[in-house]
């Protein structure tokens, strides 16, 4: 099939690139010049494992291109998706200009019937604006459908291939006819919906997510009190197959591009319906506050953090990309600087795009070892495999003080066996070495 996918972020480019490895002919399409000459390039302005292998080899077989001539894209194509940023307003709502901008030109370019794909997040109703402003601009027939992304980050690829599902929102049997014959190679479990309830599944599938994460965090939390270990917890929860293992692991929050914007669009469009969002608000509190605690343990280890050398492990906001986008290490790395702590931080990818997005008195090392060389505590913040790797007792031997506050749970028992490491984690209280910390201190 002869697709178009307007968006080179990471849905439309990873999108694309898979579609053309089902053996379609893909143009992808950006505005952003800078960005289309660095991908006809070979270069991926994204980090993505195994993407650019994708892209060099269906680019060579001649069924993926890239370019800023949308006119020309949409002529070409059968199919057209939009896969342009849906950000946060600073009311919560999504910025749908861009959608809005896409619609227009889909509209003065088209040149006979296309079924047009929304495959961004939105609102529950945008398709509808989306058909009313291509309506505007053409006198083709044409038709309007959402295929929601469920993609991760650092498994994009993969979770495109291999998906659980395919929501197909569509009231028009020759979009859905097309759309079922795109995806069947992928997945047999392809679910069709009118357009509002799939627009509404992408939301309150992470929403619903979102909930999981904070919900375990505060389990774990109480854990702390009590004296239990929310993994073991978490384990015999997930066991349970009405709840299910995913989305249990107690840390210090999400963050990313997805669920932070998600939830708050989410609520917002709650709010517009006159209706009070209770639970997903409290979600969201809960993730932010989660953040802290790493603070709260390192002021009862430390005291005062005036003049204090805090090492930061983990900048992206998970493994596996070099996302920043609502990473907690924003809001962690601030309070420690507010608080006159010296910051020292490294992550194997994501430094540039933190450096770029923060711009506190942050010294970025090269490496995990100079980060961590004789600073008075260390705190992990990202689950990367390198810091898997590294043994506690050689962390101890770096560490000027050995206070070390692992913020993903990545270490056992056996891992820190043989150590004097001061050791914290996140509703391990058992695991616990060195100063009580079961008894918050606040932050100021």
């Amino acid at each position: 099939m002869r697709l178009t996918v307007i968006g080179t972020g990471y849905v439309g480019l990873v999108s694309g690139v898979c579609f053309s490895e089902l053996g379609n002919d893909v143009v992808c399409v950006d505005k952003v010049s800078a960005k289309i000459d660095m991908l006809n390039k070979g270069r991926i302005p994204i980090f993505e494992p195994g993407l650019e292998e994708l892209v060099q080899k269906n680019k060579n077989e001649g069924r993926l291109r890239f370019t800023t001539d949308l006119t020309g894209a949409v002529h070409d194509s059968d199919i057209i998706f939009i896969a342009v940023g849906t950000p946060s307003l600073p009311s919560g709502e999504a910025n749908l200009s861009f959608i809005e901008q896409a619609a227009e030109e889909i509209g003065r370019s088209m040149n006979g019937f296309k079924v047009v794909v929304t495959k961004s997040t939105v609102p529950v109703g945008t398709n509808e604006k989306i058909r009313n402003i291509i309506q505007q601009h053409t006198t083709c027939l044409f038709e309007v459908a959402s295929v929601p992304e469920f993609l991760r980050e650092g498994t994009a690829v993969q979770d495109t291939l291999y998906p659980d599902r395919i929501i197909i929102g569509t009231s028009n049997d020759t979009a859905r006819k097309w759309l079922t014959k795109l995806h069947t190679p992928l997945t047999d479990n392809i679910i069709v919906t009118d357009i509002r309830s799939a627009e509404m599944i992408k939301y309150a599938s992470n929403a619903f997510l979102a909930t999981k994460i904070s919900f375990i965090n505060e389990i774990a939390n109480i854990c702390e009190k009590v004296g239990a270990d929310v993994t073991q917890v978490a384990f015999g929860m997930g066991s349970d197959k009405r709840i299910g293992p995913s989305f249990l692991n107690a840390g210090i929050g999400y963050g990313g591009s997805c669920f932070p914007k998600d939830t708050q669009a989410l609520i917002q469009i709650a709010g517009q319906m006159d209706y009070d969002f209770k639970l997903l608000k409290s979600v969201v509190e809960v993730n932010r506050d989660q953040r802290f605690n790493m603070l709260r343990k390192l002021e009862a280890i430390l005291g005062d953090l005036r003049s204090k050398t805090i090492a930061i492990w983990g900048l992206a906001f998970k493994p596996e990309t070099d996302d920043v986008r609502d990473a907690p290490a924003f809001e962690i790395i601030s309070a420690l600087l507010r608080k006159g702590a010296v910051v020292r931080a490294y992550d194997p990818i994501a430094a540039d795009n933190f450096k770029n997005h923060f711009q506190g008195a942050v010294e970025y090392c090269v490496s995990a070892q100079k980060a961590a060389w004789h600073a008075d505590a260390l705190c992990i913040l990202t689950e990367w495999k390198e810091f898997c790797d590294t043994s506690p007792s050689v962390i101890q031997s770096w560490l000027k003080q050995p206070n070390l506050i692992d913020g993903r749970n990545i270490y056992s028992e056996e891992d820190l066996a043989g150590t004097e490491l001061n050791y914290y984690s996140i509703g391990r209280p058992n695991m616990n070495k060195g100063v009580r910390v079961n008894d918050p201190v606040l932050l100021q």
